[in-house]
């Protein structure tokens, strides 16, 4: 909507932006200076809580080398799978308190939260160490962050909010390529302590920024308590939509966590160049993260999540597996691996940007939006359990196939293809099978 005014050709045109309203009447600005400044804030802080739960594949990889060398991929992946499990299951009750009380004060303890145990990793020794700095500390940090950043875009976005949260979410896709190159470099110069340390010092400055820019602009709730509905599984499409967000986190995080160790066991390529696949791969998920938001705006958030699943599902099966079980016997076949990696990580790093940033938008359309909080806590809740056994198991396949990945990578293709199926299918019980519908 735009107001007419009186001006002379020297007077600039007021830009007003367009108002969208829900269901319920609630008017969103869908632009402004309000509205971008959240944008940004919500960008840096992912950078710090998407963007370390995109490194873990590193620390899992020099822990297992280092600190943690007597204990097998099972059991340190326990550390990382706490950490995403506490990520996801704490938001459960982080959303009505953002409801109540904004974002701020939220977002400045996960950042306490998450500083600390920057610092505090220096210092550790023991497993269970790492299993309170790193998995309990970190995940309530990360949890603490992401929720009230990406609930915040929702307050001034609704029919652009694929987008905007995909821009948001894509601070976690730079964060990702940012912190493995800095460790990369930090390790072998500074040591473990003081690696950790000078990420915790970027930890400083991005979070001051989300601190100053995040802001809630929809009224307060105060006394509303979200709580997991079991009930509300009867609705076919949305108990579909849970189980394929169920699957499809239980597949994403595998590569996440194992692709650098995956590059180190090959012997096709050094270390050094194992830690920059995760670079490579969050590369792509920064366009990943905002590109399927966008299109998903245009022609349907559904049809871009089963679009970007299928790509996720064909790069497993064409790029990673035949890397997989080839064996460098000669100079080409480790050639062969190290660009079949490279390739599989680039394109799998855009086809799974999506997988965190779109799925609230999916859940968002199968319900009012009153009802949004109650769906979502039911939906992570469920979801979060996936999280918490994904990596151990994928780790005990690792140990199962005597150290080889290929059982790995089915696991992953498995998982993907179940939630494609999932997803499709919730899809056909809104709008039929056709396949032009937006949805």
């Amino acid at each position: 909507m735009t107001e007419k005014h009186l001006h002379d050709e020297s007077t600039p045109i007021p830009v007003v932006p367009t108002v969208s309203r829900d269901d319920d009447n609630v008017a969103y600005p869908e632009g402004g200076w309000a509205a971008w400044s959240v944008v940004v804030g919500s960008f840096f802080g992912t950078v710090v809580a998407f963007g370390m739960m995109n490194t873990v594949g590193i620390f899992h990889q020099y822990l297992s080398e280092h600190q943690l060398k007597g204990y097998n991929e099972s059991t340190i992946g326990w550390i990382f799978s706490v950490y995403v499990f506490l990520s996801f299951f704490c938001g459960i009750q982080i959303g009505p308190i953002f409801d109540a009380h904004g974002p701020r004060l939220l977002i400045t303890a996960g950042s306490i939260c998450m500083i600390a145990s920057m610092f505090l990793l220096g210092v550790c020794t023991a497993y269970w160490h790492f299993m309170l700095v790193f998995g309990i500390l970190g995940g309530l940090g990360t949890s603490l962050i992401f929720t009230p950043a990406l609930s915040a875009v929702s307050h001034f976005f609704l029919v652009k909010r694929g987008n905007a949260t995909g821009i948001a979410a894509a601070g976690g896709s730079m964060g990702g390529i940012i912190f493995p190159l800095s460790l990369q470099r930090l390790f072998p110069a500074v040591g473990f302590a003081w690696a950790t340390r000078i990420i915790g010092f970027i930890f400083i400055a991005c979070c001051a920024v989300a601190i100053a820019l995040i802001r809630s602009r929809l009224p307060p709730k105060p006394g509303q308590a979200v709580m997991p509905d079991l009930k509300i599984l009867k609705n076919r499409a949305y108990l579909l939509l849970t189980l394929g967000t169920y699957f499809m986190e239980w597949a994403l995080f595998v590569p996440i966590t194992y692709l650098t160790s995956f590059a180190t066991a090959t012997g096709a390529m050094d270390p050094a160049f194992s830690y920059q696949l995760i670079a490579i791969m969050n590369a792509g998920s920064c366009l990943g993260r905002w590109a399927p938001g966008y299109v998903g705006d245009k022609l349907g958030r559904f049809n871009s999540m089963i679009a970007a699943l299928v790509l996720c599902t064909a790069t497993s099966v064409t790029l990673w597996l035949p890397a997989s079980i080839l064996t460098p016997h000669t100079a080409a076949e480790a050639t062969t691996i190290k660009v079949l990696s490279i390739v599989y990580a680039l394109i799998f790093g855009f086809a799974s940007g999506s997988n965190i940033s779109l799925t609230p938008v999916c859940v968002g359309q199968l319900c009012d939006t009153n009802e949004y909080g109650r769906y979502y806590a039911t939906c992570y809740t469920i979801v979060s359990f996936g999280t918490l056994t994904g990596i151990p198991i994928a780790g005990s396949l690792i140990s199962a196939t005597g150290g080889h990945y290929w059982g790995v990578v089915i696991w992953t293709v498995l998982c993907y293809l179940v939630s494609l199926c999932c997803f499709i299918w919730s899809r056909g019980e809104m709008v039929g099978w056709k396949l032009g519908v937006k949805y």
